[in-house]
């Protein structure tokens, strides 16, 4: 820990805030502090503005191959040091060091994809139909971008809007969830080892979110805002943005449906749910979270997945050995606990978990729920935990209907042997990523985001440069 940053990164250099206030960051498997960080707040997040903007106009006029060796380099840096960065992670957010140490290879790959689509911004040309004039199309980065990322999965959120910023030649204000700040202060680092140019990446940590990013918003020098979180502050930022028409783009909640068809392979079907729910204890926005499962399979897939849950390790995330780690914070852990109890409540049945242990941290064990009412609070409430609570259902439209019921529409997760079958749900179904005899969809490679209140535009893939870059069409007589 004494070697990871602690204050805040503007124009290049580290700093205290200007009050200078302080933070703690505590972990979740003790409780206790692990440090303190630099709390930013107002003239802070004006002077990382300010170095954004003046940075600007020459990073944009930077040529695409220097843009993409400083992504690589990055991208290199961080998997030389994937234990450091693991444990690191591990600390302050409570995963479990094999999962951390995936995590870390997950994020790099952004800035490697990202690397390879910055020398591929393109545009396009030719003669317009009425042939007077010629259309010449270029594209441009957006200008300076305010980030805002999630506790969950700390670097890869970082890097998955890092990386397609640096490439289209925008500068950034990135502001990390106050419970996980060094994994973005140690990125910032990597990356001015890397060559970054100063001012081109800020990073603010705080715990006075909206005194530092309202008034970005609304103040017109920033042009883009790309938003991991909460569909609940999703909306009051898309409110923020509105006065300035600040271009955004938000991954927001989720609440996943698993269907299970009589004709699945369950051994498959098990598989699935385990890495659909169990990815980061449960505290994904891709999680799975309502479990629809064909009324002539659910009594055998549910005793399997209880096997299954009931036989993870659940400790601190440093220990060898184990499967599970800490919740992020006691709210965190205090609302799945609500969930459960609101559903046992109404009758479901507990097959495995179910209660919290005693002593510090904030862990929960995982949990398996069957007979679980439609109307429990978890079936309209994204878990973000250990828990996986069980229906049943008896025909196909059935299950679209039920698991479209929802204002949300990230992930869903579909497992049948069936051909037509799959493909049919998956077109029905109202997400934007579809999971088919897979509990993984998560890929740089790929574009990932919603529909309905989980989103607006694509983080990753081809698309993902998109959002930082504008076009422009030039008009030339033909003579």
């Amino acid at each position: 820990m004494t070697d990871t940053p602690t204050q805040l990164f503007i124009g290049g250099a580290w700093v205290d805030a200007a009050d200078g206030a302080t933070m703690p960051v505590d972990d979740p498997a003790t409780g206790e502090i692990l440090c303190h960080v630099a709390d930013a707040g107002p003239k802070d997040a004006r002077l990382a503005e300010d170095a954004a903007v003046r940075a600007q106009e020459k990073w944009a006029r930077t040529a695409p191959r220097v843009r993409s060796e400083i992504l690589r380099r990055a991208y290199e840096i961080i998997l030389e040091r994937t234990d450091e960065l693991a444990r690191l992670m591990t600390s302050e957010m409570g995963k479990p060091l094999a999962e951390a140490r995936g995590e870390v290879a997950y994020a790099a790959e952004f800035f490697r994809w990202f690397s390879e689509e910055a020398v591929r911004i393109d545009g396009g040309g030719g003669v317009l139909p009425d042939g007077r004039n010629r259309m010449l199309l270029s594209r441009r980065p957006v200008g300076p971008c305010l980030l805002i990322t999630p506790w969950n999965f700390p670097l890869a959120m970082g890097t998955r809007k890092i990386g397609p910023a640096v490439a289209a030649g925008c500068t950034m204000v990135l502001k990390p969830a106050p419970q996980t700040p060094l994994s973005s202060l140690a990125l910032a680092g990597i990356l001015k080892e890397a060559g970054l140019p100063d001012g081109v990446l800020n990073v603010v940590t705080t715990s006075r979110a909206g005194e530092v990013c309202e008034p970005l918003l609304r103040g017109g020098r920033i042009r883009k805002l790309s938003f991991t979180g909460s569909t609940q502050v999703g909306r009051l930022l898309l409110a923020q943005s509105a006065d300035m028409v600040v271009r955004t783009s938000m991954e927001l909640g989720g609440n996943a449906p698993f269907i299970v068809f009589e004709d699945a392979d369950l051994d498959v079907a098990v598989d699935g749910a385990m890495l659909a729910k169990m990815r980061n204890m449960g505290e994904a926005c891709t999680a799975a979270n309502r479990f629809f499962v064909h009324r002539s399979v659910a009594e055998e897939f549910g005793r399997r997945l209880a096997t299954r849950m009931g036989a993870l390790v659940v400790g601190p995330g440093t220990r060898d050995g184990v499967d599970v780690g800490p919740l992020i914070d006691a709210g965190g852990r205090a609302k799945v606990e609500e969930l459960v109890a609101d559903a046992v409540e109404r009758g479901a049945r507990v097959l495995v978990g179910g209660r919290r242990p005693e002593g510090p941290g904030c862990f929960y064990p995982p949990t398996v729920l069957t007979d679980v009412d439609p109307g429990s609070r978890l079936m309209d409430t994204e878990i973000f935990g250990p828990v996986a609570a069980i229906l049943t259902f008896d025909d196909e439209d059935e299950v679209v209907r039920r698991a479209n019921d929802t204002p949300w529409g990230l992930v869903g997760y579909v497992f049948t042997e069936g051909l037509d079958r799959a493909l049919r749900v998956s077109e029905r179904l109202e997400v934007g990523m579809v999971g088919l005899n897979t509990g993984l969809v998560s890929n740089p490679a790929a574009p990932f985001g919603g529909v309905k209140q989980s989103g607006l535009g694509r983080e990753g893939g081809r698309v993902g440069i998109d959002e930082f870059l504008e076009y422009q069409y030039l008009a030339v007589p033909v003579r």
